[in-house]
């Protein structure tokens, strides 16, 4: 079994798509470490807040079959793949950290995900595995969050 992290975010009707995205998580994987939901800025566009948090799961999937299956939750839940990649949308769920690997794939696999060097990515896995070691640079979690410039970009705790 692998330790996977993932980064869950959404901004059209962000509590029902991230509530169903762990209910479909836990049928699937079973026990979740979930971490607080967070409120923040768009990135990338100029679009409406979105709401993202973190889940640790064990998996048996690679990381190529795992991302595939997060894609299709994704396809159940309405993400529309018609439109620019950094638009709106109803659900994004990405595979963050895979263990310790490091490694580019199709479906846009990249292991360890850049957008760690988002708050919006980082604190929440900070929250959940404070002491979990980036596989590059071997800073724990915690370091990277307390060295990050929070004003930048700013969260606000969002109650699911």
């Amino acid at each position: 079994m692998a330790r996977a992290y993932l980064s869950l975010g959404s901004n059209l009707e962000p509590l029902r798509y991230l509530r169903a995205a762990l209910d479909e998580l836990r049928a699937r994987f079973g026990a979740l470490t979930v971490s607080p939901a967070y409120r923040s800025r768009s990135v990338g566009f100029d679009g409406a807040d979105f709401v993202n948090l973190a889940v640790g799961l064990d998996t048996d999937l690679s990381p190529e079959a795992l991302n595939a299956w997060l894609h299709a939750l994704e396809d159940r839940h309405g993400r529309r793949r018609d439109v620019p990649r950094y638009s709106d949308r109803t659900l994004d769920v990405d595979i963050v950290l895979y263990d310790d690997l490091v490694l580019q794939g199709e479906g846009h696999l990249e292991l360890p995900r850049k957008e760690l060097r988002h708050a919006f990515v980082l604190r929440p896995i900070a929250d959940i595995a404070p002491q979990l070691k980036h596989p590059v640079t071997g800073e724990t979690m915690a370091a990277l969050w307390s060295a990050f410039p929070a004003d930048s970009e700013p969260l606000v705790v969002e109650p699911l």
